[in-house]
């Protein structure tokens, strides 16, 4: 039997999920939420600790609790942010699939793309992200072997970025990006909870390291409802 308080987690959540409480809005009181929850002031403030560990309110010393937006996730264009980076910040609401671990001879396009020789291999890795109980990116990862030369499905289920900069000892440096709106693959569909979208955000990653060296190819692809990309553009005045 569930804890009260889990109840009133659930209960909460599920309204943040599904709209019936706004993002930005202030949560009713401890005192109120515990008259209608017909509980005590630490049950209510158990739920509310745990919502806000799972990313769904902020809680601010003096005005309460302000409601997320959980509906979209916010991926930043201009910055190299891992999936286990964005997940800590939304709490526990995240889980990462691997689907495949392969390591292979390259296909023409990423040998190129790659700059690798004839003789080197790839790791090619299929991950799935999953938010809220849906499948809703599907990341494709294809990594030089000459960087990244052992490569497990404890740390693909980890970071793989995490891997290379701890463990390795590489710097990731920069990478170029491009966003397009493509229609879904036969992968996307079969790993994809797509809920009847017919088209899907595709963001393809260069990545290189600190010598300006390609090791990584990434594609990236998402569901559209879900997933804002954002950055932050400063205009330079004009000179007088």
């Amino acid at each position: 039997m569930k804890n009260k308080f889990i109840k009133i987690y659930d209960d909460l959540s599920s309204q943040i999920r599904t709209g019936n409480i706004k993002a930005e809005s202030l949560l009713p009181s401890e005192n109120d939420l515990a008259e209608v929850y017909s509980t005590s002031r630490e049950t209510i403030r158990k739920a509310l600790n745990r919502l806000a560990e799972d990313g769904y309110i902020h809680k601010v010393q003096g005005k309460g609790s302000i409601v997320l937006d959980v509906s979209r996730v916010d991926f930043p264009v201009s910055g190299l942010t891992s999936f286990k980076e964005i997940s800590t910040k939304m709490g526990k609401r995240t889980k990462t699939h691997v689907e495949k671990l392969e390591k292979m001879k390259p296909a023409p396009l990423h040998k190129e793309l790659l700059k690798l020789s004839p003789d080197e291999d790839i790791w090619r890795v299929t991950r799935t992200r999953e938010i809220d109980g849906e499948r809703i990116i599907l990341d494709i990862d294809y990594l030089s072997c000459r960087y990244v030369a052992n490569l497990t499905k404890e740390i693909c289920e980890d970071s793989i970025y995490e891997y290379i900069e701890y463990t390795l000892g590489l710097y990731i440096s920069f990478a170029k990006k491009e966003i397009t709106i493509e229609e879904p693959t036969e992968e996307d569909e079969r790993y994809l909870d797509l809920d009847g979208f017919h088209h899907i955000v595709v963001v393809r990653n260069y990545v290189y390291l600190d010598d300006a060296s390609i090791f990584q190819y990434t594609e990236s692809r998402h569901r559209p409802d879900k997933f804002r990309f954002v950055d932050f553009a400063r205009r330079n005045p004009k000179p007088k």
